[in-house]
């Protein structure tokens, strides 16, 4: 069995937003849905200041508390581990936004696709938005259109310090397996007992 997984390397990571666009541009997320953000935040006292940078992701959860809530079957979870959610019969109840711990989903609301970034739409828009439904959920889908063609995430692909890791988590001797193991790989909220596919390492 394989489940694909992904670590994060805080160490490397200079929250240069590379995966927050390269995302936008793979999967051509509408306004307001940014399925690869990055957390900034400003520690310590002045002058011993510094900002630290934590990429963000959908966690694709082993034990996804989104995907028992919905009641259409829309958000479901491959063999691989990775969690979806299908367009064509979610509802927009948002049961699922409030299941997940993590609140890495989006509501696409009723008339976000009716005008583009800049006002009058573009080619790219829609050819991109054809893929998205106006009052459902949207979220981070692993880039599963590339992983299904052996491809890695563009926002893995795309990342210039090389701090995303992605893989076969049931793997020992894949690189996030290897990782894990040699840094201790933490993932986020273990206390919520869903078992993320998304650990970090410092």
């Amino acid at each position: 069995m394989t489940r694909w997984g992904m670590v994060i390397d805080l160490a490397r990571c200079i929250g240069c937003n590379a995966c927050t666009v390269a995302c936008k541009m793979e999967n051509g997320t509408p306004p307001d849905h940014y399925w690869a953000g990055v957390y900034t935040e400003e520690v310590g006292i002045f002058p011993d200041t510094k900002v630290t940078y934590v990429p963000a992701l959908c966690n694709h959860c082993a034990e996804a508390p989104c995907v028992p809530v919905c009641p259409t079957g829309a958000t479901h979870q491959r063999d691989d581990g990775i969690v979806l959610v299908d367009q064509g019969i979610c509802i927009g109840c948002r049961a699922c936004m409030m299941a997940c711990p993590y609140n890495n989903r989006f509501y696409l609301r009723k008339r976000a696709l009716k005008t583009g970034y800049y006002g009058e739409r573009t080619a790219y828009e829609d050819l991109k938005w054809k893929l998205f439904t106006a009052g459902t959920v949207t979220k981070c889908t692993f880039c599963v259109h590339r992983v299904d063609k052996g491809l890695e995430p563009a926002c893995v692909v795309t990342c210039p310090t090389d701090a995303r890791i992605f893989g076969d988590l049931d793997d020992p001797e894949s690189a996030p397996s290897v990782l894990i193991r040699k840094r201790d790989g933490k993932q986020p909220l273990p206390e919520m007992g869903t078992n993320p596919s998304v650990y970090y390492v410092e």
